[in-house]
């Protein structure tokens, strides 16, 4: 099986390094990328230009062929998810109705994540990572379209796809409640596995990365 792996907000394709090794010793031949923005510059992107990105991406990879998205990523693949054949979600900001129990924010036009980087912050984000990756990652988050995340959070429709669902949940995650994850998958029947992890990207970049990717793997490689 094929995958094609879409990262969240502010990240990048490097956030699945860990992912891509165990997904490919299970078998799964993964694929990431970076979502790039409108021409124009981020101000100008809006959720539609990742979306199509997402969609050209996947249906160059063979079949059968997964997606896996994280946060942002999550809500772009389970759009996209109708051309699928397995769907994976991890802390996925999550479509409409459920859009409507996510903490409340504020975006400006270009979100400056990677402006106002902060290797303090990337810590408090990463509790559960150690030094050597906070470190990577506070090197490479960038800045995100204010646009695209008001797009999200407003709640978008997104049908239940016919192929199987995987939904991971931190059991601590301040950005999307786990409890969004719960009742999104009890909706589309998908299978539903809570990460003792704290933080949402530590299931992408915290100490039990290996394992929670060695797990998806598995649930695909059954497929």
């Amino acid at each position: 099986m094929s995958a094609l792996c879409v990262h969240g907000a502010g990240g990048g394709g490097w956030e699945w390094n860990v992912w891509r090794g165990a997904l490919e010793a299970a078998g799964v031949c993964a694929h990431d990328f970076d979502l790039l923005p409108h021409p124009r510059g981020l101000a100008a992107t809006g959720l539609e230009d990742y979306l199509a990105q997402v969609r050209e991406r996947l249906l160059a990879l063979p079949r059968p062929r997964a997606l896996i998205g994280a946060s942002l990523g999550g809500l772009l693949a389970s759009a996209c998810a109708d051309r699928a054949d397995a769907l994976v979600l991890i802390n996925a900001l999550p479509p409409a109705p459920w859009h409507a129990r996510l903490p409340v924010r504020d975006w400006p036009e270009v979100v400056p994540w990677r402006c106002e980087a902060r290797l303090a912050s990337t810590r408090r984000a990463l509790p559960d990572a150690d030094d050597t990756s906070a470190l990577y990652a506070f090197r490479r988050w960038r800045d995100e379209s204010g646009a695209v995340l008001r797009a999200a959070y407003a709640g978008i429709a997104v049908d239940a796809p016919s192929c199987p669902v995987l939904i991971l949940v931190s059991e601590r995650d301040e950005d999307v409640p786990p409890a969004i994850g719960a009742a999104w998958a009890q909706a589309w029947d998908a299978q539903l596995r809570r990460c003792p992890v704290d933080g949402h990207v530590a299931p992408l970049l915290g100490r039990e990365a290996a394992a929670i990717a060695a797990q998806a793997g598995r649930w695909l490689s059954a497929r």
